[in-house]
C-alpha cells in the first residue's frame, strides 16, 4: 500500500487524505501508541502528545501504550508517563518484555529461564512464575539490557550454541534518545548471530502479530478495530501490515522521509508528529 500523504514539518497540518484511508482511520476504535520516538524522547515530551490523547478521549476511542522497549516494566512506564503529564493505568501499558513473559508462560509455565535484561525485565519473568537460572536452562531470553556485561553475553552465546530455545523481546536495532541513539536488542541479536550462527527462534515484540493480538485483548476490542501509531518502518509499520490494521508513521523518531524509498511496507499515512494526527482525527466523523 502506498502512503496516502506525506506531511513535512511546517506543512499544512490538515492533509487531504484518500477516502479509503480516511475510512480506515475513522473506523479505528483503539490506538496502539508507540512511545520512544513517537510520544517522547527520553524525558522530553514530543509535540502534540497530550493533544492526541485529548482527541482520542473526545472521540470515545481507547488507546494502549505499546512499546518494544523491554528495559523498563509497565510500572516504570506508568511513572514516566505521569512525569510527562500523560497519566496512564498499568493495564494501558504493554511492553515487549511483558508480552514475552506472557508468551513463554503459555508455552512453558514455570520454566527455568536465563534472561539477558535489566532487573526490571528479570522481575517481569519472576512475576510470571519463572525461575531465573544459568544452568539446566529451559529457555534463554534476550532483552534490551542497559546493564549488559560481557559475562552475560558470553553465557547467552554458550546456551544458544548448545541449542537452548532462544527468544528475543524485540528486533529494534537502536533506541532513540534526546541526544541520538543507543544500541538496542536488534544489535545484540546480530552479535549473537555472528558468534553462534543462530537467530532467535521467536521475536515477540513488534512486528510480531501476537503483540497486536495481546494489545487487542488488553483493550477488549477486535484486532480489526485497531490502528498503529509509531516512528519505525520495520517494527510499527510492519506490525500494521502483519495485523492487517492501519499504520500511521510519524517522523519524530528514527525514520526519515527518505527512508520510505526502500521500505518493504509503506504506511497508510506519514505525518511529522502525533500533533498532526490529532489535527487529522478532529476532521473525521465521530465514532458511531
Amino acid at each position: 500500500m502506498r502512503p496516502v500523504t506525506q506531511m513535512q514539518p511546517g506543512a499544512d497540518r490538515q492533509p487531504q487524505v484518500s477516502a479509503a484511508a480516511a475510512a480506515r482511520l475513522a473506523g479505528a476504535r483503539g490506538f496502539l501508541l508507540d512511545m520512544d520516538g513517537t510520544l517522547c524522547l527520553g524525558e522530553r515530551l514530543l509535540p502534540g502528545a497530550p493533544r492526541l490523547l485529548e482527541t482520542l478521549q473526545a472521540r470515545g476511542a481507547r488507546w494502549l501504550f505499546l512499546t518494544n522497549n523491554s528495559s523498563k516494566d509497565g510500572r516504570q512506564y506508568v511513572e514516566k508517563l505521569a512525569r510527562l503529564g500523560l497519566p496512564a493505568a498499568r493495564q494501558q501499558v504493554l511492553t515487549s518484555g511483558t508480552a514475552t513473559a506472557l508468551y513463554l508462560q503459555r508455552q512453558q509455565p514455570g520454566a527455568r529461564v536465563f534472561v539477558v535484561g535489566t532487573p526490571a525485565l528479570e522481575a517481569e519473568f519472576t512475576g510470571h512464575g519463572f525461575v531465573l537460572a544459568d544452568s539446566q536452562v529451559d529457555a534463554a531470553v534476550l532483552g534490551f539490557d542497559t546493564t549488559l556485561t560481557y559475562a552475560k553475553l558470553w553465557k547467552l552465546c554458550d546456551l544458544v550454541g548448545d541449542g537452548v530455545p532462544y527468544l528475543a523481546t524485540h528486533p529494534d536495532l537502536v533506541c532513540p534518545t534526546e541526544t541520538g541513539t543507543m544500541p538496542d536488542t536488534g544489535a545484540l541479536i546480530a552479535a549473537v548471530r555472528a558468534a553462534t550462527g543462530r537467530d532467535p527462534d521467536t521475536i515477540i515484540g513488534k512486528p510480531n502479530r501476537q503483540m497486536a493480538e495481546m494489545a487487542a485483548e488488553r483493550l477488549d476490542l477486535p484486532l480489526a478495530a485497531l490502528a498503529m501509531v509509531g516512528d519505525r518502518l520495520y517494527t510499527d509499520v510492519a506490525l500494521g501490515a502483519a495485523a492487517g490494521i492501519p499504520a500511521i508513521l510519524v517522523l519524530s523518531g528514527e525514520t526519515r522521509a527518505a527512508d520510505m524509498d526502500s521500505a518493504p511496507q509503506t504506511p497508510d499515512l506519514v505525518l511529522p508528529d502525533v500533533g498532526a494526527l490529532a489535527d487529522l482525527l478532529q476532521t473525521l466523523p465521530p465514532l458511531a
